[in-house]
This record gives C-alpha cells, sequence and structure tokens, in this order.
C-alpha cells in the first residue's frame, strides 16, 4: 500500500494540461482527451453530482464527481477512495456536505487511475502513490481548487498524508477514514487476498452474498439492502456481465507485501498535518487501523477527534443521519478556523478553470 514518499519538489515539476471545459451529454468515453469537460448527469432529489474528466500529466484520463458550483463559499472537500473504491463510496456524504443546511460547499471526488470510470492504466506499475499523488495534483490544478478539506479513505488517507509533504498549503483540514500512519499488516494481507480475486458474480444479489461471506466478520450487522449496495459499488454491468469497478491488476500494488515484514511507518507524513483540524474515524472492528494507532496519534496531534463505528470494519460506511451530521459539524470548524477568506484561485500556480 505504500510505495515511496515523493519528494516536496516532485510535483512542482510536473507539466500542468491546459483546461478548457466542454459541455457533454451522454455515457462518457474511456479514452484519452486532452481537454477537461463535463459529463451530464440525471437529475434526481438530490443532487447526483456531475462527471468531469481531467488529463493527466501522462495522457491519461482521471474522473472526478463534483458537487455543489463552483462560487460557493465554503470551503471546498475532496474525497479520495481506497486502493480498490470508487468515487460511489461518496455518494451520500458528498451531496450532504454540498448542500448542509443551506450552507454550500463544492465537493468533488476522485477516481484513481485504473478505478471507476477513470481509464485504465496499461503500465500496472503506475499504480503507485507517487503517480497517483501526481494525478491528485494535477486534478485539484485543473479544477481550480485551492486549500480544501480532505477526507482520505484508507489509501486516499495516505495520499493525503503525502500531499501534506509535499503541498502543505492545499490541505486546510483532514478526514482520516479508517487509516493512520501505522498499518496493520494483518489487515493487508486480508486485502491482498481478494483484491482481483474476487469470484465474477451472475448478478449483483449473488455478489452481495459473496461480499457477506467474505467480510461479515467485519461488517456483522449489514442489512441485506446494505450488502446489495455494496456489490453495486464493487462490480458493473459490462457487456451483460459484472465485472470489478476496477483494473484487476491492481493486485500487482500488493503482490511484494510480507506479513512478516510490516510497512514503513508514516509518522513524518502523518506530522505534516499537526497545523490543520484532524478527524478520524475509525471501525470497531478494523484490522487495518489499530486502537494503540489512535492513541498514539492522539499523542502527537491533541487535538484529533476521533469517531469511532460499532459493528464495522475496514473501511466503514459512510452514511448514517449522526455520521454525516458530525463531519459537516467538523468541515464547517475548519470553515471558522480559517482567519483569511477561502482562496479562489490554485494553490499550485495556475489560475481557477
Amino acid at each position: 500500500m505504500r510505495d515511496r514518499v515523493p519528494p516536496p519538489t516532485l510535483l512542482a515539476r510536473i507539466p500542468l494540461p491546459e483546461v478548457r471545459v466542454y459541455p457533454r451529454s451522454g455515457p462518457a468515453v474511456n479514452t484519452p482527451s486532452p481537454h477537461l469537460f463535463v459529463a451530464t448527469s440525471l437529475a434526481s432529489a438530490r443532487d447526483a453530482g456531475r462527471s468531469v474528466f481531467v488529463t493527466a500529466q501522462d495522457g491519461l484520463r482521471l474522473h472526478v464527481r463534483e458537487y455543489g458550483t463552483r462560487t460557493a463559499l465554503g470551503l471546498p472537500v475532496v474525497c479520495l477512495p481506497g486502493l480498490a473504491r470508487t468515487v460511489a463510496d461518496f455518494d451520500v456524504l458528498a451531496p450532504a456536505l454540498a448542500n448542509d443546511g443551506g450552507h454550500s460547499r463544492r465537493v468533488i471526488a476522485i477516481d484513481s487511475r485504473g478505478r471507476g470510470q477513470s481509464e485504465y492504466d496499461s503500465n500496472p506499475e503506475n499504480y503507485n502513490v507517487a503517480v497517483e499523488l501526481a494525478d491528485v495534483v494535477t486534478v485539484l490544478t485543473a479544477l481550480g481548487i485551492g486549500a480544501a478539506v480532505f477526507v482520505g479513505s484508507s489509501r486516499g488517507g495516505i495520499l493525503t498524508m503525502l500531499l501534506g509533504v509535499a503541498h502543505p498549503t492545499a490541505v486546510a483540514g483532514v478526514v482520516l477514514h479508517d487509516i493512520g500512519p501505522v498499518i496493520e499488516p494483518k489487515g493487508v494481507a486480508r486485502i491482498k487476498g481478494y483484491v482481483g480475486k474476487l469470484p465474477k458474480p451472475r448478478s449483483f444479489a449473488e455478489g452481495a452474498e459473496i461480499l457477506r461471506r467474505l467480510q461479515s466478520a467485519q461488517f456483522p450487522k449489514l442489512s441485506a439492502e446494505q450488502w446489495l449496495a455494496a456489490a453495486q459499488r464493487t462490480w458493473k454491468m459490462d457487456d451483460g456481465e459484472l465485472a470489478p469497478t476496477y483494473d484487476v491488476h491492481l493486485a500487482r500494488t500488493l503482490a511484494g507485501f510480507d506479513i512478516e515484514r510490516p510497512l514503513p511507518p508514516l509518522w513524518n507524513e502523518f506530522g505534516a498535518l499537526a497545523r490543520v483540524s484532524l478527524l478520524v474515524i475509525r471501525g470497531a472492528n478494523s484490522d487495518i487501523l489499530a486502537v494503540a494507532t489512535v492513541a498514539a496519534m492522539q499523542a502527537r496531534h491533541p487535538q484529533m477527534q476521533v469517531i469511532e463505528i460499532a459493528d464495522q470494519g475496514h473501511v466503514p460506511i459512510l452514511e448514517g443521519e449522526d455520521l454525516l451530521r458530525r463531519l459537516a459539524q467538523f468541515v464547517a470548524g475548519c470553515e471558522r478556523d480559517r482567519a483569511k477568506p477561502v482562496l479562489r484561485s490554485s494553490v499550485f500556480g495556475q489560475r481557477q478553470a
């Protein structure tokens, strides 16, 4: 899960794309494009967001789900999914933060390369945190997002800590979603056992049963509807058959993992978040983020808030009225903490799109 930490100057050398915006209707075509464009989405009672595509530094096209308006006064919120997860993990949280009791914010969720609607990389070696961090910076620059609150889920939390090192002014607050500086080997071994290796279900209902058998120890109290929703986030319909919502070659990122050799800790990277408000969400059954690690994090960041979700593991589902309310309160607190107006130009030296 941790490949290497890029030096702070790495991202400053990335050539950034020319940014143009085009209205576009119909399904997104999953091929590289030299431009950023917006794909229209079906309207619903809830803000369903809209799809935006940004070309990465190597020409690969990245999918972003955007909520709210670009002129919203609140701090932007950036959601980064886990290793084999997609923007669908934020389908409930993102619109709730974008329209928080009349207080509007711009919220984006990014599909990392090889996940969701982002293009798959022909070279699986590029599924590493250095490349993915560069992709995040490219998206933020293309969309004109300055300082923001980051919600980093699992691997997305690792990217957030690395961003705090490489571009500290980009980070105005952080939610670490069941991830910390120490990643438990047992949990990584479990993830290695299924990423890219799941059975192929004949229906979403069958997929729900596969997931229930695989993960019920971590999520013992999920309803049938929640397991079905999890299946719909894990597989997609492709030419009449269900396929994973990620490139199965992602499994290579864990190929060299040895449970007897724990991953190097990220305490230095975690230290880069010392100046910003921090909230940690931990699943009570998590095998990735240990209770002892959370305690050590609080010792280093005394103002850190912690939410523990009972009867859930890695990663807790981001839904439920109480959790959404507490996350909205945290983001509002980050907004109050800022002594100066929200930046409207990018902290990466490019004008707003």
